[in-house]
């Protein structure tokens, strides 16, 4: 039932309620009914809606006000965004060069064995004490040591057959000074193998390895690898490069049936496709026998082999990479491991062979005979070790005659 109001109250003042005592006590008792009626108003409020009761007694609430648009929000967001992504790629950069530095290995340095210094006496330890002094020995000012960073790798080439080394060059690559230097030995030089053996470096048993073993001591520095590649391999190379550009050094008119040449051309510069390049490679003399001797055939063979590193190195080459990989699997035979030419690549990245490679021919005479054999290349001692002192030797000292192993020839077939 609805609720009625509570009756309204009239109570006099003044004169008239002294007057009246009745009046007052009726007062009272109205206001007093008043009062109980209210309180028994809320109760019955309260349990009828109590929700309606916490709904008046809580604070109100105001909506929340809309949200304006913030472009500086937005714009810090995109800049969020693009710095997160800096941090991806960075963190990917670093692992792959993290990736890249654990496959790249350096070579091994390899060490030529010490001749005996005579008698039994026993190695000298570097850092060892002498007696009771303690005063350390001091190091032998003759001792061979590696110079760090400094590598040398015998580039090969063979003939067609693939038998015979054709061409041998000593490179001695310098990774911290960006250096290299090139040395062609030329392929009748005499080496003594012992009675029974060919004097002649080109030939004898033993392929690439034993021609790094040969060289090795017959100069008196240690080889740390090799690189031989074949003919059909360099043509291959020449032609995936679109051909180089080279200035043949004279006329050159020579024919062979039996190695299946036919070489002529006329001194000059012009582009050489790869069949071209490896016949101008090839050429020692004319029909008529004019020409040049190994000599000169070597010193070509390594302008010809700075051209062809100029274009592998171009910018331009870049994207030939899969083909170069394909051309040296079929084509070339090391005794470098993966990681270590992805060392010298890496490294080659900042090579200029424009201006950092130095190229020489060891000098000397091609008229030596040696044991019954003829036309042997002797090399000049003095011209010799100046040439490698200077281009290939991986010591920090410079080489003495005593300690290379040159062959003297017996005669000379022109006095």
């Amino acid at each position: 039932p609805p609720v009625r109001g509570p009756p309204v109250t009239v109570r006099e003042s003044g004169p008239s309620s002294a007057r009246h005592p009745r009046a007052a006590s009726m007062a009272w008792t109205v206001t007093s009914r008043s009062l109980s009626f209210s309180r028994r108003r809320a109760a019955l409020i309260n349990r009828v809606s109590p929700r309606r009761t916490a709904a008046r007694q809580a604070p109100s609430r105001r909506a929340p006000a809309p949200r304006k648009h913030n472009r500086r929000g937005g714009a810090a967001s995109v800049a969020m965004g693009f710095y997160k992504g800096l941090v991806v790629l960075s963190a990917l950069i670093v692992a792959g060069y993290i990736g890249f530095s654990l496959m790249v290995k350096a070579p091994e340095q390899k060490q030529l064995p010490q001749p005996p210094q005579g008698g039994t006496q026993a190695p000298v330890i570097p850092g060892a004490n002498a007696g009771s002094s303690g005063a350390a020995k001091p190091e032998d000012p003759m001792a061979l040591n590696r110079r760090k960073n400094v590598y040398t790798i015998l580039l090969a080439a063979t003939d067609k057959d693939g038998t015979r080394t054709d061409t041998m060059m000593v490179m001695c690559y310098d990774t911290e000074k960006q250096t290299v230097g090139v040395v062609s030995i030329p392929r009748d030089s005499l080496i003594d193998r012992g009675s029974g053996h060919h004097p002649k470096l080109v030939y004898g048993k033993g392929g690439v390895e034993q021609r790094v073993e040969d060289i090795s001591q017959m100069l008196g520095i240690p080889i740390d690898g090799y690189i031989k590649v074949n003919i059909k391999g360099f043509i291959t190379l020449v032609d995936y490069l679109g051909g180089i550009d080279f200035y043949v050094p004279c006329d050159m008119d020579y024919d062979d049936p039996i190695q299946d040449l036919s070489i002529h051309y006329k001194e000059g510069q012009r582009k050489l496709s790869g069949q071209q390049a490896m016949e101008v490679a090839r050429f020692r003399k004319n029909n008529d026998g004019s020409g040049y001797s190994d000599v000169g055939r070597t010193q070509t063979q390594q302008k010809l082999l700075i051209a062809l590193a100029k274009k592998v190195l171009s910018w331009d080459s870049l994207t030939k990479v899969n083909g170069f990989v394909e051309i040296f699997n079929k084509n070339v035979s090391t005794d470098l491991t993966l990681d270590n030419m992805m060392y010298f690549a890496s490294q080659a990245i900042n090579l200029d062979p424009s201006a950092a490679v130095e190229t020489a021919t060891l000098p000397g005479r091609g008229d030596g005979v040696f044991r019954g054999y003829s036309w042997c290349f002797e090399l000049d001692p003095e011209g010799t070790l100046e040439t490698v002192n200077r281009l290939i030797n991986p010591y920090d000292r410079d080489l003495t005659l005593k300690d290379m192993n040159l062959t003297k020839a017996t005669s000379y077939t022109q006095g």
